[in-house]
């Protein structure tokens, strides 16, 4: 059976309270998701010409393949949202997304290039092999996590436009690999204290003879705003890029 998030507190910083539409919403991890999807953009933006159908129908798939149906399985192992929506709804909408994102790679190949068949198989492996903890859980590390989140899907956007190797892409997506490396590194903890914390006591002692009290909030508390901070700028920034390159 589904279980709800306890009212105190929220299992991540933008989600909503539990029940209805708002546990769809939380689900899509919103700011992660405009986050990954921005590395969509980047690489797109970096290649020599950047055709808007085809970032589009990238980013419409990485929605689908991460915002959708990644998600999707990741609440349905172990409820780590507390959403209420029945096991059959997060199966139709990992199945749903996940097809649905591998059909929009196989037309892309079939009118743009089939050399992005290789991407679209990449794209539905590691969605499952991340998500589902394939190979006892080898895919489900910092590392893979940056591969798959960051670096892949700038190295997709920037393929798809291109269809060629080039310096400037190679950089962006050693850069979205970083980025996605620090994502990850900041909401691991920040997790950890929000979901499975059950309480922290202490003290900080300041040279200045302050004393401030430390509990699972405050210490969250900056790890949340520098999440939230790096999504909005990345999230512009590729907004930034693509206006850029379409003006």
């Amino acid at each position: 059976m589904a279980r709800a998030a306890p009212p105190a507190e929220r299992p991540a910083f933008y989600a909503l309270a539990a029940g209805g539409w708002r546990d769809l919403v939380t689900l899509l991890h919103p700011p992660y998701t405009a986050w990954h999807l921005s590395y969509v953009a980047i690489g797109a933006a970096m290649a020599p010409h950047l055709h808007a159908s085809r970032l589009f129908a990238a980013l419409a798939a990485f929605l689908l393949a991460v915002g959708v149906a990644a998600h999707a399985l990741d609440e349905l192992r172990g409820r780590p949202l507390g959403t209420a929506l029945p096991d059959r709804v997060l199966i139709a909408l990992a199945l749903v997304g996940l097809g649905a994102a591998a059909a929009i790679g196989i037309y892309g190949a079939a009118t743009v290039s089939l050399s992005l068949l290789p991407f679209t198989a990449a794209g539905v492996f590691l969605v499952l092999a991340y998500d589902l903890e394939w190979f006892g859980g080898r895919f489900h590390t910092d590392v893979w996590f940056a591969l798959a989140w960051g670096a892949f899907p700038a190295a997709t956007g920037f393929w798809v436009n291109s269809l060629a190797v080039h310096a400037a892409g190679v950089l962006a997506v050693a850069a979205c690999f970083a980025l996605s490396l620090a994502q990850r590194r900041l909401s691991s903890p920040a997790r950890e204290l929000r979901r499975r914390t059950l309480s922290v006591s202490g003290e900080q002692r300041l040279r200045d003879g302050r004393v401030i009290a430390l509990d699972a909030r405050s210490l969250a508390a900056p790890l949340e705003d520098a999440l939230r901070a790096c999504a909005l700028a990345v999230t512009l920034l590729a907004a930034a890029l693509v206006v850029l390159r379409l003006s």
